[in-house]
């Protein structure tokens, strides 16, 4: 029984010691290039300008974008995490209601509920609204 439980976790431990080798390896391995002088370093401002098409950039590299955009960011992230709570209940929910009955189609509708205040909060906050 351990057998079986540990090899599945050997497993991900060969997944996380590859993932963390390689990189540190490729940065390792510029910067023994670089310390050698096998990678020649020149920089300059041709270099550290932003490339874009091979044009220069128009309005410039650096805009501040508006905060409302992260708001709506966060609140389209927020929602879109309590969906993948959603999706493995509907897909499970036949076998569910056999076993608890009603019990598990109440709880799914207390969690929308409590999604709903949510929503129509920042509506009322007005952070969907369009004001520039």
């Amino acid at each position: 029984m351990f057998d079986e439980y540990f090899s599945q976790y050997g497993l991900i431990a060969v997944f996380t010691c590859v993932a963390l080798v390689i990189p540190i390896g490729m940065y390792i391995a510029s910067w023994f290039a670089s310390f050698f002088g096998i990678q020649p370093s020149n920089p300059s401002s041709v270099k550290a300008s932003i490339y874009e098409c091979g044009f220069e950039s128009v309005p410039g590299s650096w805009n501040q974008f508006n905060f409302r955009y992260y708001a709506i960011a966060l609140i389209f992230l927020i929602f879109d995490v309590e969906v993948i709570f959603m999706i493995p209940w509907a897909a499970n929910y036949g076998v569910m209601s056999k076993e608890f009955g009603f019990f598990v189609l109440f709880e799914m509708i207390v969690f929308v509920a409590i999604l709903m205040i949510g929503w129509i909060y920042a509506i009322k906050k007005g952070a969907f609204a369009k004001t520039y």
